[in-house]
């Protein structure tokens, strides 16, 4: 019998008791429910965290500023991607190493196109940045770069933030230049005053080599970069007198401070195609070389001049009533082995295209004939000065009414260009020169020598005894002469009380003689009778003045007048 069951009783044992009975046993405890909820959570969280939790990757930085174990977060996009663990230093101290525990959708993008650099609050020249770290703190932020790539899980942090996100549409050029400045990574690229983009890298290449600089421009600018545009160097300003103003340009005050590149596509360059990714372009120094660059054809001189060429410089610009025409390619000195003298040869090109030429386009060897007829009728160059303030100089072509009838030479495969010889501010200075070496030659030392003595001579005399005693018979004559002239003004009193009669005789002689003279005219005077007979009786000596003239004439013509008579005279 088993423990559930009840004892079988049979009527006659039944004595009236109850007995107790058996219930069954229940199997399962709902008790052990919660032990199991415990664990099913407790494999679920486990579950969850490993498979939430990603590689684990080590950065490298020169500092480990800002930068928490446990709170300092990695972000993309303001998303936490991992936290840091550690920051140790490395093993010689020369940079710290910092341990990152990433979250697993984070492993996709940990590749070697991937860039860090710490978020902190940062100041410089052109840009301020990190200001929302002043109350949240430092963090590292993740740029995924562009898809593809090998994974790795350490990486060297960046010291500065990239100038472009690799998620930011553009294009990058490449700019070449001998001179880039005060541009450095980071720099704004400008166009037509606002700023487009960024230089991201600087190389300054090898000495005789020309630098290279890469350059990102965002979109839609992008697409106003043709094949046919030109790049300058923007930093720092620009000062030109030209029209009679002072004028002082500056692109901005961040191109002031950190340099700058800016650039522009002219009308007919519209034409040419756009300019595709990763383009070469070159880097001039300013706007007006720059915006010169496409002209294609190009006429090359070179002349020689006289006086100071220290302020022609390369790319000077080549002015023709004002107006620039082309630029100085080099300046240097020579030596001429057949004049045993040293010279200064000047090249410099024209460039036929800014000559708006009437009629059709024609070609460089009509260009070449023209140019030599303007240099058989005098064309010429000489040096002129552009800015009185920085001494900036250019060579201006000039027709020389001296130079006519000239024979058009050539030097290699340029022009050879005559010097003008009109007066110029070197003829001027060079004049001033010989005024100053004409002074120079005056012997001014000598001639205060010889004033010196003289006044030594003077001084001498004034301190001698015989002026002493020239003055004491000046002195005396002057006694003399004042004696004299109170003896003369005793003599000449009585005199002086005559005065008065005597002018008043001679105010009656006067008026007497005037009395004499009305009469004369009375008598004789314009309106007198006998000034009308007067002129009578030259009227008539006039007429027979005129008579013998005439009579006299007719005896030239007619002698025999005298015998044959008038009539009979003027019938032959």
């Amino acid at each position: 019998m088993s423990n559930n069951e009840r004892p079988s009783v049979s009527p006659e044992d039944d004595d009236g008791l109850d007995y107790p009975q058996g219930l069954p046993r229940r199997r399962f405890s709902l008790i052990w429910l919660v032990p199991i909820l415990a664990a099913i959570c407790v494999i679920w969280i486990g579950y969850r965290t490993i498979s939430q939790e990603g590689p684990t990757i080590t950065l490298t930085f020169q500092t480990g500023e800002g930068l928490v174990a446990g709170q300092t977060k990695v972000r993309h996009k303001a998303v936490d991607l991992g936290t840091v663990q550690s920051i140790n230093l490395s093993s010689d101290m020369s940079h710290v190493v910092v341990t990152i525990a990433m979250r697993q959708e984070a492993e996709n993008v940990l590749t070697d196109h991937a860039r860090f650099w710490v978020v902190r609050p940062r100041l410089s020249a052109g840009d301020i940045s990190g200001l929302e770290t002043i109350v949240s703190g430092a963090f590292i932020e993740l740029d995924p770069g562009r898809p593809g790539g090998n994974y790795r899980y350490q990486f060297k942090g960046l010291e500065a933030p990239p100038a472009v996100r690799s998620d930011e549409p553009g294009k990058t050029f490449t700019l070449k230049a001998f001179k880039v400045g005060q541009i450095g990574t980071g720099a704004p690229v400008f166009f037509r005053d606002r700023p487009v983009g960024e230089v991201l890298s600087l190389d300054v290449g090898k000495p005789g080599e020309s630098g290279t600089m890469t350059i990102f421009i965002r979109a839609p600018f992008d697409k106003y970069v043709h094949e046919g545009s030109f790049f300058w160097s923007a930093s720092g300003m620009s000062v030109s007198t030209s029209g009679g103003d002072f004028r002082l340009e500056i692109e901005s005050l961040q191109a002031l401070l950190s340099g700058a590149v800016a650039f522009d596509t002219p009308n007919e360059a519209l034409e040419t195609p756009e300019a595709t990714d990763k383009t070469n372009f070159f880097l001039f120094r300013d706007r007006d070389t720059a915006a010169a660059s496409h002209y294609h054809e190009q006429l090359k001189f070179v002349t020689y001049l006289k006086g100071d060429l220290g302020g022609l410089d390369k790319y000077a610009p080549v002015l023709m009533y004002g107006i620039r025409v082309g630029f100085v390619t080099d300046v240097h000195l020579g030596f001429d082995s057949k004049s045993n003298m040293v010279i200064v040869p000047v090249h410099f090109v024209v460039q036929p295209e800014r000559l708006k030429i009437k009629g059709p386009p024609v070609s460089k060897e009509e260009s070449e004939a023209r140019l030599a007829a303007l240099v058989r009728r005098g064309l010429r160059a000489k040096l002129a000065t552009t800015s009185y303030i920085t001494g900036a100089q250019a060579i201006e072509l000039v027709m020389d009414e001296n130079g006519q009838d000239s024979v058009l030479t050539h030097e290699g495969d340029a022009v050879v260009l005559q010097q003008a010889t009109g007066t110029d501010l070197a003829g001027l200075t060079a004049s001033f020169g010989a005024i100053a070496a004409k002074l120079n030659a005056i012997p001014f030392a000598e001639i205060g020598a010889n004033l010196n003595q003289t006044l030594e001579g003077v001084a001498a005399i004034a301190k001698g005894e015989q002026l002493r005693n020239t003055l004491r018979d000046v002195s005396k004559t002057m006694a003399s002469v004042r004696e004299l002239a109170d003896n003369a003004n005793k003599g000449a009193t009585p005199l002086l009380r005559r005065l008065p009669k005597i002018s008043q005789d001679l105010q009656a002689t006067l008026s007497r003689a005037n009395t004499l003279v009305g009469s004369m005219d009375n008598g004789y005077g314009a309106n007198s009778h006998f000034n009308r007979e007067l002129d009578r009786l030259m009227a008539q000596l006039n007429d027979t003045a005129r008579s013998i003239r005439i009579l006299a004439d007719l005896l030239d013509r007619h002698p025999e007048a005298l015998i044959l008579g008038r009539a009979r005279a003027g019938e032959h």
